[in-house]
């Protein structure tokens, strides 16, 4: 992705901010355990040589409370529309939807997507913060 530094970025929501959004990201990704994807947990052995999968339901007391998720939903979910646009428009430009000379295009498209769903958008992103970096390197912030 090429860098488009030599252009001024007037942005409403503040590459500090979308740093914070970006370690929240990291955070919550860091958390999810792969060993319980997909509702199974490791080999139990039963009386014998039998083995079997024990899966869980999300039963509580396996259960942790995740407040980074909830922390990153709320601090998303505080965005003004035009701060909520950028921040998906730059997630954009960082996977590579818009090149960094396309903002204006990215923005537009970004603004006509309903703004009360973009936490769970832009939560849906497999590697949000990976792309919010990305997206913010290629506009220079």
């Amino acid at each position: 992705m090429k860098r488009h530094r030599d252009k001024e970025w007037e942005l409403a929501i503040g590459p500090d901010t979308v740093r914070l959004f970006i370690l929240k990201a990291k955070a919550l990704s860091a958390a999810v355990n792969d060993d319980y994807a997909d509702g199974t947990e490791h080999e139990v052995e039963f009386d014998g040589d039998r083995h079997d999968r024990h899966g869980h339901d999300g039963l509580a007391e396996e259960k942790t409370e995740d407040l980074t998720e909830k922390e990153l939903r709320e601090l998303i979910g505080d965005l003004n529309v035009d701060e909520a646009a950028e921040l998906v428009a730059l997630a954009w430009i960082g996977r590579g939807d818009y090149d960094a000379s396309e903002w204006a295009d990215a923005l537009a498209a970004a603004r006509e997507r309903p703004h009360r769903r973009t936490a769970k958008y832009l939560l849906g992103m497999p590697t949000l913060a990976d792309w919010l970096e990305e997206g913010l390197e290629a506009i220079g912030a």
